[in-house]
């Protein structure tokens, strides 16, 4: 016979699990699930994986496909209504890690603030109180560079930040994995370290190979010069 218990350990576990499933389907925007490879994200977007651009290879691989909003012809339902005019997914290791959404202006002119909110909240869930973490350490540079702070969702597997540009009155939306995200950091840090540390050595070769350069030059004028001189 089952106990209360075992009923009650059951209970909480579905709840976990629950929570845990609500959590990995919030962990992306439209059809772009945070964790993919570059391949699928390349094939949902139809922009090519070779377009992609290498950001740097060490520590980690860090690479960003831009995907931009083709022409349509007025009338037709996706040109009227989709206000999306380009994303950026950045990727580290062949994992999306980020998602930097820029919306049209002119689809998004007379809008406001509580309605952003109100439509990313169905897709979200209630929006994070100030002060309210959502599984990010430290804003990164492009907080800065976004605008306006409107308001945040996420939890520990996501993270959802919607601005308003100072620029244009534009509005953006950046969704990240905060742990993938905190792995790129790290990497992005480590990569700086070593180029300080070995920027030394680097300005030495590329003195050195321009010496070489030079007199390589300077011995094929010379015997060039040497055969055709004539007193």
């Amino acid at each position: 016979m089952i106990s209360i218990r075992t009923l009650g350990i059951v209970a909480v576990c579905l709840v976990v699990s629950t929570h845990a499933l609500e959590s990995q389907d919030q962990a992306r925007y439209r059809d772009y699930r945070l964790g993919g490879d570059l391949a699928s994200i390349s094939a949902l977007t139809g922009v090519a994986a070779s377009e992609a651009k290498t950001i740097q290879q060490r520590p980690a691989v860090m690479q960003e496909l831009l995907w931009r909003r083709p022409y349509t012809p007025s009338g037709t339902a996706a040109a009227e209504t989709d206000p999306v005019k380009e994303i950026a997914f950045s990727f580290y290791n062949d994992q999306l890690s980020k998602i930097v959404v820029d919306y049209d202006r002119d689809r998004t002119e007379g809008l406001t603030d509580a309605d952003l909110v109100d439509a990313i909240s169905i897709e979200f869930g209630p929006r994070l109180k100030p002060g309210m973490k959502a599984g990010q350490p430290a804003a990164p540079p492009i907080d800065e560079e976004s605008g306006t702070r409107i308001a945040r969702w996420g939890d520990a597997d996501y993270a959802v930040v919607l601005y308003r540009s100072s620029y244009a009155s534009g509005f953006r939306l950046i969704v990240t994995s905060p742990r993938i995200e905190a792995l790129a950091r790290t990497a992005v840090a480590q990569a700086a370290r070593q180029d300080e540390r070995e920027a030394p050595q680097r300005e030495i070769a590329r003195q050195k190979k321009e010496a070489d350069e030079r007199a390589e030059a300077e011995a094929k004028a010379r015997a060039a010069n040497k055969a055709a001189f004539r007193p």
